[in-house]
């Protein structure tokens, strides 16, 4: 009897043990990327983007709650918490609070983790960068200069061979200000950008947002500058709310377009109309 009872649970036990195993064998490997954004070095931000290696490719992984850290992965370093949306991505403004941990050094590293589900194991990531930032000034026949600044023991030094795009800013993206997409900087972290995109409409005054951007950098990361200048046209916008256009608002479609709509409907109903009275003049003549 005792030995019947030792068998069974000694199966129960290894039964067990084969489905805990089994479950996290069915675990799959998280993957965790940051990216550090610097815009006009008023807003610094980080996007963590979660993806998973399932059937054999990469997918994006929405709803994984992630904690943002600055230097270390400790409770007073942490920035903040997000969750991944549907393309897998989570987005973190740093805040105010990280100044002083900031200004601690030219660089600085970001980790960010994720805490085991039932889906993945636990995963973390961990991005270091050297602080950055663009400098964009024109100069006279609308040429722009654009320089590049590393952080290095206190002070500002320019940055040399680094390529740089000069655009304008648009809705729809940006616009490079010429035929060149790139520039490399100098010796003295500087890049000079004619401007020949002529009569490109601006704002109501005129004005068009140069920007100058550093994207996807191993060690600066993405960092852009903007400035405003009034070499757009100036375009006023005349209203035809209440003129007869062809798409106008309700009673105010063109003359010739309503005389051929009402044409068509009259002429419709005028056979309509026929085909009724000679239906009844052929009654009659069966009488």
């Amino acid at each position: 009897m005792k030995l019947n009872s030792s068998i069974a649970f000694a199966v129960l036990l290894f039964n067990f043990i084969g489905l805990n195993a089994f479950s996290q064998a069915e675990k799959n490997e998280l993957t965790i990327s940051i990216g550090y954004y610097n815009n006009n070095s008023q807003i610094h931000y980080l996007v963590a983007q979660a993806k998973s290696k399932i059937d054999g490719r990469f997918q994006q992984i929405p709803n994984v709650a992630l904690s943002f850290y600055i230097t270390n992965a400790t409770i007073p370093n942490l920035l903040g918490k997000a969750v991944t949306n549907e393309k897998g991505e989570a987005l973190l403004l740093i805040p105010p609070s990280a100044k002083n941990e900031w200004n601690k050094s030219a660089k600085q590293s970001f980790i960010v983790t994720s805490s085991a589900s039932k889906q993945f194991d636990e995963a973390t990531a961990t991005l270091e960068i050297t602080k950055a930032k663009i400098m964009i000034d024109t100069l006279p026949d609308k040429n722009i200069v654009a320089t590049l600044f590393e952080l290095m023991d206190s002070a500002w030094v320019p940055v040399k061979e680094v390529d740089l795009k000069v655009a304008i800013k648009r809705l729809g993206g940006d616009l490079n200000v010429n035929e060149t997409p790139t520039y490399s900087t100098d010796s003295l972290g500087a890049v000079a950008a004619e401007f020949k995109r002529e009569k490109l409409p601006g704002d109501a005054n005129g004005y068009l947002t140069l920007i100058a951007k550093l994207d996807e950098h191993e060690i600066y990361g993405n960092i852009t500058a903007e400035k405003l200048v009034p070499w757009g046209v100036v375009i006023k916008h005349a209203s035809n709310f209440d003129k007869r256009t062809l798409f106008a608002r309700r009673g105010h479609s063109p003359w010739w377009l309503e005389l051929l709509a009402y044409s068509i409907v009259l002429a419709v109903w005028s056979i309509l109309i026929y085909l009724i009275v000679q239906i009844k003049n052929i009654k009659k003549l069966g009488v």
